[in-house]
């Protein structure tokens, strides 16, 4: 047997072993992670193995406004660098968000590590490790209750630690990553119990996007985003993507239960990536908000050597 094999089958264990340990140790009831429509090209901020795989640095920014027109809904700022080091199958990222719900702010500040091992001729494993934190304030006299005898309670300020994991496996047609942002049970707002701060719930993400070229000047790619809470319904993100041109994006998604959305890109030059996305709510809150709109600019620092076809996500 060759050393590709055992490198192959070490590989696989380690998934393994790395499922299992998600599968023992998640014990949780609700959802509290912000999500992204264009999580495609956002997927650091879900999974650290992504951070340098693009091969040069990248830095992204996105803004998302949710449920606008309903008071005290989402509101979310994210902006993220990763690049590799060198040659050394090492990367580095760096994760800054803002996330505000009704009386509730975080800001969030996560470095993001990972390792990439080749496990053939195109196949590339990283495994990546977050470690970081963030600051929960909540401020209650931004809150109503509907019950006049029952008071705001004291103003909460906390330092919460975040320690977090991911694998991310990619060709360079596919990939497919799994990973939990944080593995520490802390105290969180809980936007479901207004009044209450609630313990911290684990989220673990699946991954996976596939390129098809279906001729020299156009590409899909679909890709789907499924995010598991036990005690909590599934929520799965399916989405497609058309690139004409290697200029043009255009795309839609949608959202188990949730949502259906529109997507649209413009690539402005070989660095500069511009996309939005808006999100038209088919669940109860439609009746009280007028849609989600969220816009992400990329910037890729590229080397001098160009890509002829660059990496669709």
């Amino acid at each position: 047997m060759n050393k590709n094999f055992y490198q192959k089958k070490l590989s696989l264990s380690l998934i393994i072993v790395f499922v299992m340990s998600i599968c023992l140790t998640t014990n949780t009831q609700a959802q509290q992670d912000p999500q992204y429509t264009q999580y495609m090209y956002n997927t650091m901020n879900v999974n650290p193995a992504y951070a340098g795989s693009r091969g040069h640095t990248v830095i992204t920014a996105l803004g998302r406004m949710q449920w606008v027109g309903f008071e005290g809904a989402p509101n979310t700022q994210n902006l993220t660098y990763d690049t590799p080091l060198g040659y050394s199958g090492l990367g580095l990222g760096i994760n800054l968000m803002n996330d505000e719900i009704g009386p509730s702010s975080e800001i969030y500040l996560d470095a993001n590590v990972s390792y990439t091992i080749q496990t053939g001729y195109e196949g590339n494993l990283a495994f990546g490790l977050r470690l970081g934190g963030r600051l929960l304030n909540i401020d209650w006299s931004k809150g109503t209750s509907k019950d006049d005898e029952i008071g705001f309670q004291d103003n909460i300020n906390r330092f919460l630690p975040t320690v977090g994991a991911g694998i991310f496996y990619y060709q360079p047609k596919w990939y497919v990553g799994l990973s939990v942002p944080n593995i520490l049970r802390m105290e969180h707002y809980d936007a479901e119990t207004p009044g209450e701060v609630a313990v911290e719930r684990m989220h673990f993400f699946l991954i996976s996007g596939y390129v098809f070229d279906i001729n020299e000047d156009l590409k899909f790619k679909p890709a789907v985003l499924v995010k598991g809470v036990s005690g909590a319904p599934v929520s799965l993100d399916v989405s497609g993507n058309l690139l004409f041109n290697e200029k043009f994006r255009v795309g839609a998604s949608w959202r188990w239960d949730d949502s259906i959305s529109a997507l649209l890109g413009f690539q402005v030059n070989d660095s500069f990536l511009i996309g939005y996305s808006y999100d038209l709510t088919t669940s109860n809150y439609n009746v009280t908000n007028s849609g989600t709109h969220e816009i992400m600019l990329r910037y890729d620092v590229l080397k001098e050597i160009k890509y002829r076809s660059p990496r669709f996500f």
